[in-house]
């Protein structure tokens, strides 16, 4: 149901049309204007809010139309039982919503047309398609919720038709009737121009030339594909600056037109082909390394492409068991942080070889700042980030339902006062209710130890020494949150996704700022509150990253959480809510190996605590520091160095096996025509000729022996090239 209000909106609606039934039957007309009313006002609400409980009705067969034209019957109803059957205004009022219903059609019609016409094969962003037309989108006030505006134009009939029964003045039930029918007329005529040629986009064929033209100037040589529900944009976002910092020419590609508007702000070109038969007819020649986030079936239309290389980075490094995925034999190669990745596989035994296994780092850990080995701030923050439940509702996915309430209550009661900070994972409560309620309260029980916290006279003091600078810190929120919204659509308002592809090109200006003002924003965001105030974060800003430099120390679960707060050095506990063990739960997370060991109770937090509070009681750094390199590779080079020489060698495989297919192919051919020439009438002296010329070619003469060795080496080298290729083929069809 939602919220609340959306629940409270559902009852009111459920009540009101039994009210309005009640009324007609009876019939009070005051009764039945005062239910419509409410009806009209729970539906209006529930439909701005985008309620859940809107989409049951529409499986039910009580969708919107439905209600409304439900509403007009009972109302045909009332005048019927007020003895106004023989009434013109009774028959203006039958005609009036009859006329109203036959011109749902053509404007439903309409409006699908226009969607229609107006929807690209493709969605892109830093891609110049100036070589088709693409106009302006219609208004969106015409095609926004156009069915649900389109309906309520009967609230004019309605009410004159109910004033005309209460009143006698049937004058004011004519006006009513005829202006609903008059806007419905207008809103339809409206609609008739953006069929216009002019107004429609190009055809899919002229946008498909248009992309492949594209494709064969700039000439991407490595792409990031993605694909993914909803909730998983965040498996893109953070591989975008690693794609920025590549060599060469970087391209993403996706398969959801949804995700590319959760996309962040980037320089890179991005294409969107939701289509399999569009993105499998497409020329992507020139690719030669293509990278994968998620496992996904969708994968498929990219990996049947032999002249690329295919590439599994994951989007995060932890000891779950989707990180030595079977899937992952498909790929020519699996890159992993450090050492460790491989070893998973290796312990796994999936079928992932340890050849076909690269360690490249984790280059978006750069934002994570180094600890210093004291509190950043006089007392010290804790971050609780517990991953989501998961598919299989392992009790050792998340500690959120069994241990998730002790931690944050031991916590925010700690004998020594911590700053609890909690950030929740997105995927939260889509798949197990009991975690999202777990999850609710433990929101509750932050913000009211805050609101606590608030009214202490222990942080009196600060509080009203902070307040200039936080309300300071506030306003430069707004503004920046107010530029970023302005830079984050190029474009006018209100534009659709072809408009978007039309105007959102990359602009290196734009780009500086937005990054700029991410900066200034993550800076107001945590001086507009307190230092001791705890929060809740929520959402894509601010990032977890932000929360790691934010913090002293972090509880969490086996996720790539831990491994990417592990780049900071900073003390961390990981609980084990399937109750392995201590010993047992080491051995099987390798992450864990320097953490504080957490059972469901949490009575183990004292330790981090201890340790996020004095460095001398720190009995584990030492083993944070060799776990970190084991987890995620050296030092030197950085992370992008060995990022961008992974893809240099890759692509040098791929250009081989491509050249050893094309060396094949032509040697084929030659052999071929061979063939065609001996099967020839007169094929016998063709063949003594042919024989003749190839005993020239290799006589016994000094000459003729350098050109017989040399094709000798030839041969070996072309042996060698098919060896390579077979390796490479067998590499695809992995």
């Amino acid at each position: 149901m939602g919220s609340r209000s959306e629940l409270a909106a559902a009852v009111l609606m459920g009540l009101g049309y039994p009210c309005v039934m009640i009324a007609a039957l009876i019939p009070d007309i005051w009764m039945f204007a005062a239910a419509a009313a409410v009806t009209y006002a729970a539906d209006f609400y529930l439909h701005q809010r985008g309620s859940y409980l809107v989409n049951r009705l529409n499986k039910v067969r009580a969708g919107l139309p439905i209600r409304f034209l439900l509403r007009q019957l009972l109302l045909i109803l009332l005048l019927a039982r007020e003895g106004l059957a023989e009434q013109p205004m009774f028959y203006a009022a039958v005609a009036c919503f009859l006329l109203f219903y036959g011109l749902q059609a053509p404007h439903g019609a309409l409006t699908t047309l226009i969607r229609l016409r107006r929807t690209m094969p493709v969605v892109t962003r830093n891609i110049d398609l100036n070589a088709v037309r693409i106009p302006d989108a219609p208004p969106r006030a015409l095609l926004r919720r156009s069915g649900e505006k389109m309906l309520h134009l009967d609230i004019p009939a309605m009410a004159g038709v109910i004033a005309a029964a209460a009143t006698g003045h049937y004058l004011v039930g004519y006006v009513g009737t005829a202006v609903t029918i008059g806007l419905a007329f207008l809103y339809t005529a409206a609609l008739v121009p953006y069929l216009r040629r002019k107004r429609r986009v190009p055809s899919a064929p002229a946008v498909l030339k248009a992309v492949q033209t594209w494709l064969g100037e700039y000439q991407p040589t490595v792409a990031l594909y993605f694909s993914g529900s909803a909730e998983s944009a965040y498996q893109a976002n953070m591989w975008l600056e690693t794609m920025e910092q590549l060599e060469g020419r970087p391209i993403v590609i996706m398969r959801e037109r949804n995700l590319v508007t959760k996309l962040n702000a980037t320089s890179v070109p991005v294409l969107c082909v939701p289509g399999g038969q569009h993105l499998m007819a497409m020329k992507l020649d020139t690719v030669r390394v293509t990278l994968y986030a998620a496992n996904v079936g969708k994968n498929i239309h990219m990996l049947r492409v032999p002249t690329m290389k295919h590439v599994f980075i994951g989007h995060g490094d932890s000891d779950k068991l989707a990180s030595v995925n079977p899937f992952s034999k498909v790929y020519d190669e699996v890159w992993t942080a450090g050492r460790a990745g491989r070893d998973r596989y290796a312990l796994a035994d999936v079928g992932v070889l340890d050849q076909d296994i690269v360690e490249v780092g984790r280059p978006q850990l750069a934002p994570i700042k180094t600890w210093t080995g004291a509190p950043k701030n006089p007392i010290p923050t804790v971050l609780y980030a517990p991953t989501w439940e998961g598919w299989d509702n392992n009790p050792g996915n998340t500690s959120l339902l069994l241990a998730g309430e002790n931690i944050v209550r031991r916590l925010l009661e700690a004998e020594r006062p911590v700053r609890v900070i909690y950030k929740p994972h997105p995927f939260t409560g889509i798949r197990n209710k009991k975690a999202l309620a777990v999850h609710e309260r433990i929101t509750a029980m932050v913000e009211q130890a805050a609101a606590e916290r608030a009214t202490d006279p222990r942080w009196a003091g600060q509080a009203a020494a902070a307040k200039a600078d936080q309300d300071a810190a506030r306003a430069e929120l707004a503004r920046a949150e107010a530029r970023m919204a302005e830079l984050a659509k190029p474009g006018r308002p209100g534009g659709d996704e072809a408009e978007q592809s039309r105007v959102s090109l990359a602009d290196p200006q734009r780009l500086a700022e937005v990054e700029q003002l991410r900066a200034e924003w993550n800076d107001a965001y945590w001086r507009s509150f307190g230092w001791w105030e705890h929060k809740v974060v929520t959402g894509a800003e601010p990032k977890l990253y932000d929360c790691f430099n934010e913090s002293d120390g972090m509880v969490s679960d086996i996720s790539s959480v831990v491994s990417d707060f592990i780049a900071s050095g900073k003390p961390y506990a990981v609980t084990d809510s399937a109750e392995l063990g201590v010993h047992e739960f080491k051995r099987q997370n390798t992450a864990v190996r320097a953490a504080v060991i957490l059972s469901n109770s949490a009575e183990e937090l004292d330790q981090l605590l201890a340790a996020v509070a004095d460095p001398a009681a720190d009995t584990l750094a030492d083993a944070r520091t060799e776990l970190k390199q084991y987890l995620l590779g050296p030092d030197e080079p950085t992370s992008i160095e060995q990022f961008n020489a992974a893809v240099r060698a890759l692509a040098a495989k791929a250009e081989a096996r491509n050249a050893g297919v094309q060396q094949r192919i032509g040697e084929q051919a030659i052999g071929q025509l061979d063939r065609e020439s001996d099967a020839e009438p007169g094929g016998a002296n063709g063949a003594e000729n042919a024989n003749g010329a190839r005993a020239r070619r290799g006589s016994g003469t000094a000459d003729g022996d350098a050109e017989d060795s040399g094709a000798e080496d030839s041969g070996a080298e072309d042996s060698g090239a098919e060896d390579s290729g077979a390796e490479a083929t067998a590499g695809v069809a992995r």
